[in-house]
């Protein structure tokens, strides 16, 4: 086993988790409404019941990263969530359905990105940026495996099947892989580390409080600046085909330009990679937010030239790509790499937040004033955060 091979495994694991345990929810409402005489707002509440469970269970999962834990989190969370997925055609009712989707929120807070990306930077140090990078191109792809695949078993088999089968996926695919390289990374760490964490201990320097982080004027800005970042693509992505054929596209058009959000994603992280070495940190985070807030006005006034519609698809998607690579990057930068799981899981929780605030908040800005409204807000968050986020920088301890 190498280093190269153990980001590898992280990856390709890290898309069966995605795919196999927050995908299938979207990929599989549909299927779900037609089966089950459950209303829509109850099975939606239910994955909004998850986000918030993870949003709890991130700086837990954070702290077991820090004490050497974070091949247990990873491995175990995601396996005990693949059980849940796997009972779900079990529940008879739709309170059943939600309490699963709690424990698998539980859960999703520490086997994805979060914990997966503490890891990475607690074990490989100046290198982390480069191997994120390399996850999240990967687990870009967890929506196309999930969608079709998920759908398709349920179309042949019924949704009990494309449960079982994407819970079997996570299993007996995703668990081994993550567990293999996750431990290698872990027991390099430690074997480079040994005098350090002996001196530490002799010394007593293993003392840590999340409360001294929250006290840092940094810490806020930072956690509240990508948070609202996050609301502003939450609002835009789950709303996405009603405000684009309420900006005039046509229902075809509208389902195309959304399926190329997620490829332009990716196309985002190719180009930060080619970038990366003459632009800093600091740079290509401000691009993002400033990205962002371009595409939200380009998505504003697309009513009057369907063309700006290729331009919001393009920057919305690699804005937020990217920041997805940032996010850890950026806080490792401002809030230093000591206790690095726990910082991260508590700049996680606001964010987690307001994702799984922000379908409900998207509704209530249509019915208070349209999709025009909801967009002008939405720009307002990003530049907001742009402000957030360079406060953040310069009151950096």
């Amino acid at each position: 086993m190498t280093a190269r091979r153990a980001i590898t495994f992280l990856a390709i694991g890290e898309t069966i988790y995605w795919a196999g345990l927050y995908y299938i929810f979207a990929a599989l409402l549909v299927q779900w409404e037609a089966a089950e005489p459950w209303p829509k707002t109850a099975i939606t509440a239910a994955f909004t019941g998850a986000i918030l469970m993870a949003a709890v269970f991130a700086p837990i999962a954070g702290r077991l990263v820090d004490n050497g834990r974070g091949p247990h989190i990873l491995t175990f969370g995601a396996l005990i969530a693949a059980v849940l997925v796997a009972i779900l055609p079990f529940a008879e009712s739709v309170w059943v359905f939600g309490l699963i989707w709690l424990g698998v929120g539980a859960c999703l807070g520490g086997c994805l990105y979060e914990t997966c990306f503490a890891l990475i930077t607690r074990t490989r140090g100046d290198r982390a940026r480069r191997d994120i990078t390399l996850v999240t191109l990967v687990a870009g792809l967890a929506g196309t495996l999930s969608f079709p695949l998920s759908n398709t078993i349920a179309d042949a088999f019924g949704w009990h099947a494309a449960t079982w089968t994407m819970a079997g996926l996570v299993v007996f695919v995703g668990v081994p892989l993550v567990w293999t390289a996750s431990r290698f990374l872990e027991n390099e760490y430690q074997k480079a580390n040994a005098a350090e964490a002996h001196e530490d201990a002799t010394t007593g320097q293993t003392g840590f409080s999340v409360r001294g982080v929250l006290k840092k004027p940094a810490f806020w800005f930072l956690a509240i600046g990508f948070a609202i970042l996050g609301g502003n693509h939450g609002v835009i992505i789950n709303h996405i085909l009603p405000i684009l054929t309420d900006r005039g596209l046509s229902r075809d058009a509208a389902v195309i330009a959304a399926s190329m959000i997620g490829p332009m994603q990716v196309a985002g992280r190719l180009a930060m990679m080619a970038a990366e070495k003459r632009v800093s940190s600091h740079g290509i985070t401000t691009a993002c937010f400033v990205g962002v807030a371009c595409a939200g006005t380009a998505l504003f006034f697309s009513k009057y030239s369907a063309a700006l519609v290729v331009m919001f698809v393009i920057l919305q998607g690699s804005g937020h790509g990217v920041t997805s690579i940032m996010r850890p990057v950026i806080t490792k930068e401002v809030l230093g790499t000591r206790n690095f799981g726990a910082i991260s899981g508590a700049v996680a929780v606001p964010y987690l937040l307001s994702w799984a605030m922000a379908p409900v908040a998207g509704s209530l800005l249509w019915e208070a004033g349209g999709y025009d409204l909801a967009i002008m807000v939405v720009v307002g968050l990003a530049l907001s955060g742009l402000v957030l986020y360079r406060l953040a920088v310069r009151f950096a301890p």
